[in-house]
C-alpha cells in the first residue's frame, strides 16, 4: 500500500492513535493542541509509521461534532504534524473535513463508515491520497459476522475503484467493535485475515476496546496477543494507543521467523 509516496508491504506496521477529542474512550489518548504534537513526536519516536489524527470520538454512545468542530480542531495542529515527515492518516467521515485534511499535507483518510457519505470517495481520489474503508452499519449486524463485513467491503472498495482512487492507496478494515457483539468482534480478530481474500492489505483496530473485558486500563495484554496474531497472519497495519508495546510484539514476531535453529 502506498501512502504520501511511501510503500508499504511485507510486514505488519504500526499506525499510532492520536485523539484530538476531549471524550475519546482511552482517556490517555486524548491530547488537544501543543500536547497532540508532543503526542505525535513521541510515537515517531518510539516507531509508529503513521499517524492516524482524530478529531472527532467514535466510541460507543458518542454524541457527534459537526465538520466545522472537527475542522477547528484540526487547524491547530495538522499542519505541524504532518511536516513531521511520517505519513499521515485524519480520521474522518465528513467530505469537507477530508478535503480540509488532505489539502494540510495528510495522505490518507480513514472513514469509520466506509466511504458511504456522498462526496467522500470523489475527494480521495481528486487528492491521489490513500483510503481505509472500515466496515459499520446503523443496524447491529447478526448472526455470522463474515458475511455482511466482506459484503460491505467488497462493495465498498468498488465504489473507491470507480471513483478514481488506485487499488495500491486503498485497505480494509472489519471494523471491531463497531455494529457487531462483542463475541463477534472476537470471532473477527481471531479470524482477521480471511478479510484478505478480498484482494486488500488490512488494518486492525481493536486497541483497549470493550470485546477484550475490563476496563480500558486493564486492556493492553489482550490488545499485545491481538497484535501478535496480526502480526503473524500478514496483517499490515495495527491501529493502537501504545506505540512502543505493540510495536515490541511485532518485532518479537519477525525475530522468531527469522531465527536460525
Amino acid at each position: 500500500m502506498v501512502i504520501s509516496g511511501k510503500t508499504f508491504a511485507g510486514r505488519t506496521y504500526v499506525m499510532a492513535i492520536i485523539n484530538i477529542t476531549p471524550d475519546s474512550f482511552w482517556a490517555d489518548s486524548r491530547a488537544m493542541r501543543d500536547d497532540a504534537l508532543f503526542a505525535a513526536e513521541r510515537a515517531i519516536g518510539e516507531g509508529a509509521a503513521v499517524l492516524d489524527i482524530g478529531a472527532q470520538s467514535t466510541r460507543s454512545g458518542y454524541s457527534e461534532v459537526p465538520a466545522e468542530e472537527e475542522i477547528a480542531r484540526l487547524e491547530c495542529v495538522l499542519p505541524a504534524i504532518c511536516a513531521l515527515g511520517v505519513p499521515v492518516s485524519v480520521d474522518t467521515y465528513f467530505p469537507e473535513v477530508a478535503e480540509f485534511a488532505l489539502q494540510a499535507g495528510a495522505g490518507m483518510i480513514n472513514d469509520v463508515w466506509g466511504l458511504t457519505r456522498g462526496g467522500m470517495a470523489d475527494v480521495v481520489a481528486r487528492h491521489g491520497a490513500a483510503v481505509c474503508i472500515m466496515h459499520n452499519s446503523a443496524e447491529r449486524i447478526s448472526g455470522d459476522v463474515f458475511p455482511p463485513v466482506e459484503s460491505f467491503l467488497k462493495n465498498q472498495a468498488e465504489v473507491a475503484v470507480r471513483a478514481g482512487i488506485s487499488a495500491d492507496k486503498i485497505c480494509l478494515d472489519g471494523g471491531v467493535g463497531f455494529a457487531k457483539s462483542a463475541e463477534q468482534s472476537l470471532r473477527l480478530v481471531r479470524y482477521y485475515d480471511r478479510l484478505g481474500s478480498l484482494g486488500y492489505p488490512l488494518l486492525l483496530g481493536c486497541s483497549r476496546k470493550s470485546l477484550f473485558g475490563g476496563s480500558a486500563q486493564d486492556r493492553l495484554p489482550k490488545t499485545l496477543a491481538a497484535t501478535r496474531s496480526a502480526a503473524e497472519r500478514g496483517i499490515l497495519f495495527v491501529r493502537v494507543h501504545d506505540v512502543k508495546e505493540n510495536l515490541q510484539e511485532i518485532n518479537k514476531v519477525y525475530e522468531n521467523l527469522y531465527r536460525r535453529p
